[in-house]
């Protein structure tokens, strides 16, 4: 079983956040919010998933809470949780409470979510800048309300924040790079995602449904400790599959036809992200095969262009011009290879990225440029690769045998010191690993 974060770690994350807003002011407050529960149905709720960004800097897996940063304060750092209620965790689960929050998660004061208004309002007072996520529209409205409060008070001596400034950059920045003890975590995501596609792959057969196999990649999540998927499960039969997004899962796999999956296993927070594509029946038709290969071809070439000092635009030109030169050679483009290379002839097949960051969120947070370039990959980050070609039924000037063909391959990748390491490698990916593979059933 892969190893927790530590409380040191946690701790050591806030530091860093503290030094920084004690270098940019003063009087400086960072204001982060947990995530609440969303309403599914009346009094139902969905299953509760943490803030990406609160849980990075805390750990802590319950709603209604605020963690605040204050580095001039006595307690630099403090949390206002749920306190402990009898009544309401036979309704709702157990809570942590204020009296062990301070110990368990390593931090310097805290406090209920109930007075959570009275000590912001000490705390904005005299602040010159309050740093906060803007996309948090809740928490901008609850902060500026204190503000406006401290603003009808200057006779006493009260004085509002002086500027209010996105936190998210610096978020984003420290998050990029992933330590040791979460690559642990990311590679025990992908080993749940990988067997969960294996599994997949040999249940799939002629009759079955697309959710059936949903709920069998699902239930392998499950039996490994990944209680829910990183995001909507793809299942994607026949055309089904050139819908980027298509999380319906109600069509009946047919015979000839390929699947595709895209599907990945949340493990304590961070996220797998793997695509297949695969024959329903066991069996590339030859049609299938000679597409498939390319999208792989493509896969590889991006592949080996990862290493510390490129970056995704690299990748992307190795990708494309393969793309292009497999697509050319099987007639479905025409005309100079050249020209259609430098005019990224492709693209009309494949209109989505080669890839995103991944971590705690699927698609994790991180700039793809730096400074007005493009940026350049460094050991510790992680992103998928997963070119595709996608021809739906209709598609004007290409052959109708390619009709109604939706292919994407997708790796979660680690830049290491010296170059990569494919995380999900492990699932059948090549023609011949993939009929041998699903044989076995």
């Amino acid at each position: 079983m892969s190893q927790s974060i530590t409380i040191e770690e946690y701790q050591k994350r806030r530091a860093r956040l503290l030094a920084r807003l004690k270098k940019a002011s003063a009087h400086a407050i960072a204001v982060i919010p947990s995530a609440q529960l969303q309403t599914r149905s009346r009094d139902t709720e969905f299953p509760f998933r943490q803030d990406s960004d609160f849980f990075y800097l805390t750990g802590f897996n319950e709603p209604n809470a605020v963690l605040v940063l204050a580095p001039h304060a006595d307690a630099p750092v403090q949390l206002y949780c749920q306190p402990i209620s009898p009544h309401e965790e036979v309704w709702h689960g157990r809570r942590l409470g204020v009296d062990k929050a301070a110990e368990t998660l390593g931090i310097d004061f805290a406090a209920s979510i109930d007075d959570v208004d009275d000590h912001l309002y000490a705390l904005l007072d005299g602040t010159e800048k309050v740093y906060f996520a803007h996309d948090k529209h809740d928490l901008a409205a609850q902060l500026y309300s204190i503000a406006d409060e401290l603003r009808a008070s200057p006779k006493q001596g009260h004085q509002a924040p002086q500027a209010w400034v996105d936190i998210n950059p610096w978020l984003a920045e420290m998050r990029i790079i992933k330590s040791p003890a979460e690559l642990e975590l990311m590679r025990e995501a992908a080993r749940i995602s990988v067997l969960a596609h294996k599994r997949a792959m040999l249940f799939a057969k002629p009759g079955k449904f697309e959710y059936q196999v949903a709920a069998e990649i699902h239930h392998e999540f499950a039996m490994h400790g990944a209680i829910s998927p990183a995001y909507g499960t793809i299942c994607g039969g026949g055309e089904n599959a050139c819908i980027l997004h298509y999380t319906e899962n109600q069509s009946e796999l047919r015979d000839g036809d390929l699947l595709l999956i895209d599907a990945g296993a949340e493990y304590q927070g961070f996220a797998g992200d793997i695509t297949r594509t695969f024959p329903v029946n066991g069996r590339f038709t030859e049609t299938q095969k000679e597409l498939y290969n390319v999208v792989l071809a493509a896969q590889q070439a991006a592949l080996a262009t990862l290493k510390p000092g490129s970056n995704l635009p690299t990748a992307m030109k190795a990708a494309g011009k393969t793309l292009t030169e497999g697509l050319h050679a099987l007639g479905i483009l025409k005309g100079s290879l050249k020209k259609l290379i430098d005019d990224e002839a492709f693209r009309p097949f494949m209109i989505h990225g080669l890839g995103h960051w991944l971590g705690l969120d699927v698609h994790d947070v991180g700039t793809y440029t730096q400074e007005g370039k493009k940026r350049k990959f460094e050991p510790g980050m992680v992103l998928t690769i997963e070119p595709g070609i996608y021809i739906p039924k209709g598609m004007p000037n290409v052959d109708e045998k390619w009709h109604g063909i939706g292919i994407r391959i997708e790796d979660d990748v680690i830049i290491t010191e010296n170059g990569h390491e494919n995380m999900t490698s492990a699932v059948p990916k090549t023609v011949a690993e993939i009929e041998q593979w699903m044989t076995a059933k």
